[in-house]
């Protein structure tokens, strides 16, 4: 079995999780966020570099892992393997840490829907330029 990567795709992947996170966590949920995760005004205003650097050398991560898993698969395929990753392997995932740490169904309810979006979208771009 060859390894199918694109390295734009990923890299458009990843741009795509950065800028969803950033209307995500932002525009449509910033407060509810900062509410449930408990998190001040003033926390959100120190280590913003290494935050959004490290937010995006993950995305990459995430998003080449992404495409040896979708291979050439085109662009339906990468689109709902996108979706089954961001629902199956993190939100679930995301979802038996929360509950050990007794965090917020909100909180839950925002992180995970971060990341079944991202991962659609990233699965799509991907799928899409891969094929």
């Amino acid at each position: 079995m060859d390894l199918v990567m694109n390295p734009l795709a990923v890299g458009l992947a990843a741009v795509a999780a950065f800028v969803v996170g950033g209307i995500w966590y932002s525009l449509l949920f910033a407060k509810p966020w900062q509410r449930a995760a408990g998190v001040s005004d003033e926390q959100l205003r120190t280590g913003m570099a290494r935050i959004f650097i490290g937010s995006f050398l993950l995305a990459v991560v995430m998003a080449a892992s992404l495409a040896a898993f979708i291979g050439a698969g085109g662009l339906a395929f990468g689109t709902v393997a996108g979706l089954a990753a961001g629902l199956t392997w993190v939100a679930a995932g995301l979802a038996i840490t929360y509950l050990f740490e007794r965090r917020p169904f909100a909180l839950w309810a925002i992180d995970a829907g971060y990341h079944v979006v991202t991962f659609t979208a990233m699965g799509a771009i991907i799928g899409g330029m891969q094929a």
